[in-house]
């Protein structure tokens, strides 16, 4: 197991990469301690929680909303659930989002903490202390910044989920090598089928090396004022995507960070190399690179984006690949983009 920490002003977490969800016990504080877990976590790894009061969502974006949370304060209340209680979220990046906020608003915000049960959630959601929900539309709309005491990154989950999970967790971490580390791009290259496969050296490695880009951008920037806007790379289209052509998030996000790297271009930011070797890179991972949907339909999704500043949207663009820059895109240059596309 290697231990990461974020030190925060809302918190100090550590990430315990390769810890076990059975050692989970270790970790929690005395008292009372309520799981946060979806259906398909809890039909797994359920038996781990028979001593636990467990609070069971469904699965998908359509379940992160302010009912899911308020349903959740429920339960919360109905289990006396004081300011002295601790949640600890078990799964994936849904999970985890609600679970930090529901412990971040109730009773003025309790402890808590997740264990990551996706490869998604292990490299990004999970880690950096955003909590938050959708709201009228907007993604993400409506959270918080706070860290989580811990964060247990299990592999050995892993193995149980679906291929198209897994891959999906693969376009995180690619987001990480190109906006930040070149070595990592280089071993992404090399060794994309064990990746596929879930080596186990391999995966750790990565999930490893993840970790440690995204905690130590939220150690510079925790509340997302300068770098951390750097992690948004693919996000702006990605999430337009996300949200009207029902990818999971880790296609979208690979399909907006091709969208991205050909404005880097247009700029005269990155070769026409780097370009096609981020397309290479994404498709050896099986993820895609490309898609036919509605272009109006795109636009007033992207319209939508919380980063947007009037005209203009904090946009991340990759001066070399390694090396990301923010810009001031105005929406009508990013609309004709989308008309490209």
């Amino acid at each position: 197991m290697k231990i990461l920490e974020i030190q925060g002003k809302t918190g100090h977490s550590k990430i315990l990469v390769g810890e076990s969800l059975n050692h989970f016990e270790r970790y929690i504080p005395k008292g009372k301690c309520v799981i946060i877990t979806d259906q398909n976590v809890n039909s797994l790894y359920g038996d781990a929680f028979t001593d636990y009061d467990v609070i069971e969502i469904g699965t998908g974006e359509k379940v992160k909303t302010l009912k899911t949370v308020e349903d959740i304060f429920a339960k919360l209340v109905e289990f006396e659930v004081d300011r002295s209680g601790f949640v600890l979220g078990v799964g994936g990046g849904i999970v985890c989002d609600i679970s930090g906020f529901v412990a971040s608003t109730y009773m003025r915000g309790i402890r808590f903490g997740f264990v990551s049960t996706t490869l998604l959630a292990q490299v990004d959601a999970s880690v950096g202390g955003k909590n938050g929900v959708n709201f009228s539309g907007y993604k993400n709309m409506v959270g918080t910044f706070n860290q989580p005491e811990f964060v247990i990154c299990d592999m050995a989950l892993l193995k149980t989920l679906p291929e198209r999970e897994v891959l999906c967790g693969f376009g995180e971490i690619a987001k990480h090598a190109f906006i930040g580390d070149m070595a990592l791009c280089d071993f992404l290259e090399q060794n994309h089928k064990k990746a596929i496969a879930l080596d186990a050296d391999v995966i750790a490695r990565l999930v490893y090396d993840s970790v440690v880009i995204k905690s130590g951008v939220v150690n510079r920037d925790e509340k997302e004022k300068g770098e951390r806007k750097k992690l948004n790379f693919g996000h702006t289209f990605g999430h337009a995507i996300e949200k009207t052509a029902g990818l999971l998030h880790g296609e979208a996000i690979s399909i907006g960070m091709v969208v991205a790297a050909r404005l880097s271009q247009k700029k005269g930011l990155l070769s026409n190399e780097d370009v096609e070797r981020i397309i290479t890179l994404l498709q050896k991972l099986t993820l895609p690179v490309n898609i036919d949907a509605d272009r109006n339909i795109l636009i007033d999704a992207m319209r939508k984006d919380k980063k947007r500043k009037g005209d203009d949207i904090d946009f991340v663009l990759l001066n070399g690949i390694g090396n990301a820059i923010i810009k001031g895109i105005s929406i009508a240059e990013l609309e004709k983009v989308v008309g490209h596309l």
